[in-house]
């Protein structure tokens, strides 16, 4: 898995980077080595949002592209509750992939053309 932390109008921090590298890298397990992962995290600068520190994810993955988006009054928490998201998504991409609808199909004795 290739992680890339990124900031849109807002400076990552180190400590915010390393972070988030060891909040997603639970997702590497489940990942191939060559699957992209971007984060970027921004902030809000509405007086009226709470919830202005916003973490965002996107994995391209070699089907679906899985995104989620989470905001929060803390970058931190923001973070955990998108790693929260991203892992759920991986979790059920995965079981997709490996139940093939075709083989699993109930076929129906009788069914067919000619006389009943």
């Amino acid at each position: 898995m290739r992680l890339q932390v990124k900031g849109k109008n807002v400076e990552v921090s180190p400590s915010i980077r390393d972070y988030a590298e060891r909040k997603l890298a639970r997702l590497s397990k489940q990942l191939a080595e060559q699957t992209q992962v971007e984060v970027e995290l921004s902030e809000q600068r509405n007086p009226s949002i709470a919830a202005c520190h916003v973490a965002e994810g996107t994995i391209f993955t070699k089907g679906p592209t899985l995104r989620a988006r989470e905001a929060s009054p803390d970058m931190k928490a923001s973070i955990d509750e998108l790693a929260v998201k991203l892992e759920r998504q991986v979790k059920r991409y995965r079981e997709m992939r490996n139940v093939e609808p075709r083989r699993h199909a109930q076929h129906r004795m009788g069914a067919g053309p000619g006389p009943a």
